[in-house]
């Protein structure tokens, strides 16, 4: 058995979102194992274009510099428009597990297709709600999913960071 892990924090703004990203590149935290979602509040504001170029996400609006900063540290990206959340910039591998959730028609009561991604990899229902109203109140979920060993490196990275809160979840799965 081997024990597959996520570290989730919730940063007040971009700066602090981009911020504890930087410190995990830093502190060698695979990219790869990084996701990130937040609420698009400026799509309908001047949207010029938003496309993604290989692994690595460009997007550009009224400002775009905003968002460019960390989107392009993360591999993959997508926009979603999530009922009840709204419009959703989602980098990482977070991507894969809500579309995984949209296209296995997984259906868990409640929540949206990001709660059901987030429920994919074993976080437990009542942290995807409050992951949730995080989005909703225009907060930035930091997530990084990994063995023990990975997500406990990234979990003392975060912890030094000005988070609103974090969380790591643990699950179980045999070898």
């Amino acid at each position: 058995m081997k024990t597959v892990d996520s570290v989730v924090a919730v940063y007040d703004t971009h700066e602090q979102a981009e911020h504890a990203i930087k410190l995990l590149q830093e502190a060698g935290t695979d990219m790869k194992t990084l996701s990130i979602a937040a609420k698009d509040t400026h799509t309908d504001e001047h949207v010029v274009g938003y496309y993604n170029t290989g692994d690595r996400m460009k997007y550009w609006g009224k400002i775009g510099a905003y968002w460019g900063g960390f989107w392009g540290l993360l591999f993959g990206s997508a926009m979603f428009a999530i009922p009840g959340l709204g419009p959703l910039l989602v980098a990482g591998p977070l991507v894969a597990w809500i579309v995984a959730g949209l296209e296995g028609a997984v259906v868990i009561g409640g929540v949206s297709a990001l709660g059901a991604g987030l429920i994919s990899i074993g976080i437990p229902k009542d942290s995807v709600v409050e992951y949730e109203t995080a989005i909703k109140s225009d907060k930035f979920v930091l997530i990084v999913h990994g063995s023990f060993d990975e997500v406990k490196q990234a979990e003392e990275v975060i912890e030094s960071s000005r988070h609103k809160a974090y969380t790591v979840h643990g699950e179980t799965v045999l070898a």
